[in-house]
């Protein structure tokens, strides 16, 4: 199919844009039918800007996840907001996703205002219904009306899945024909090693609850294959900016990089279908998120 033209067959670009926590990834997710970007409550947790592939017979969605805009502490910060503008760029639409369940803020307004600046076509998505009342949803979709001029709008849960396909319906009825622009057996285009990298370093956002989950940077080192034993051993490093730190992803006498490690291997298990040997190592890079050098070196932001 790739690069072929099915008569009345669609193909384009939908980037997912919003605040921190706003629900991309786990919308990303829901629509894809598994685990392709990571998640989890940390603000900053996507850190690269990538696609997913969705194909069917009739046409072909590319998905555009990219970090939560916000307001930068950081060169990290600053980098992801850049990433994320560079998802606006080029695409068929943009996806807002506003939480249904709290207030429209100053920094709604201000990624409405990026939004708005685009000639894609516009869709207000109203996440989190699942934990918002009829009021809120209501009050919110009023709101967000006031934002922009909207070319569609839909309230969905990406937790149970509500309106998913809907939202899904909404995109590629915007989107052009044309040829699909990826193999149909494609799901993403992040590098595998980049996907591992990720995982791991999901299973330390969701330990740790101050500010050791945004010094953490992952890197996968090697991935080999032993086909005797059909198991993939994986090597890999876990950067933090101070010894501290480093002693508290170890843990005492190891327990907490154990952890890390057991919970990663079972994400990583079913990702590649085969046994994991998974080893960890943790280093310490000093104020890595200050240096535009070594952010892009992790291939974070337009690093990626």
């Amino acid at each position: 199919m790739l690069g072929t033209r099915k008569e009345g067959f669609k193909s384009g670009f939908a980037t997912l844009v919003g605040r921190p926590n706003a629900g991309k990834s786990t919308l990303l997710n829901a629509i894809m039918g598994k685990k392709i970007a990571i998640t989890s409550s940390t603000a900053q947790t996507t850190r690269h800007r990538f696609r997913a592939v969705l194909t069917t017979d009739d046409y072909q969605l590319v998905l555009v996840d990219t970090p939560g805009l916000h307001k930068p502490h950081d060169a990290l910060g600053e980098e992801l907001n850049v990433s994320a503008l560079k998802g606006l760029e080029d695409v068929d639409v943009i996806a807002m996703l506003i939480d249904a369940s709290q207030p429209i803020g100053r920094g709604d307004e201000w990624v409405a205002a990026q939004v708005r600046a685009t000639d894609a076509k516009r869709i207000c998505v109203l996440s989190k219904t699942d934990i918002a009342t009829p009021e809120q949803i209501a009050a919110q979709r009023e709101a967000a009306e006031k934002l922009s001029s909207w070319d569609a709008m839909v309230g969905l849960s990406a937790k149970n899945g509500r309106n998913v396909d809907a939202f899904v319906e909404e995109a590629v009825f915007f989107l052009p024909e044309g040829p699909a622009w990826f193999p149909p057996d494609m799901e993403t285009d992040q590098p595998i090693e980049v996907v591992v990298a990720e995982f791991i370093r999901e299973k330390i956002l969701r330990s740790f609850f101050d500010e050791v989950p945004h010094a953490i940077g992952v890197t996968t080192d090697h991935m080999e294959h032993d086909r005797k034993k059909d198991v993939e051993l994986i090597a890999a490093s876990i950067y933090v900016e101070r010894e501290s730190q480093k002693g508290m992803i170890i843990g005492k006498k190891g327990a907490a990089i154990k952890r890390i490690g057991s919970e990663a291997r079972r994400d990583l298990e079913q990702l590649l279908g085969c046994r994991v040997y998974l080893d960890l190592n943790v280093k310490v890079k000093k104020n890595w998120r200050r240096d535009a050098t070594q952010i892009r070196k992790f291939g974070y932001g337009e690093g990626a």
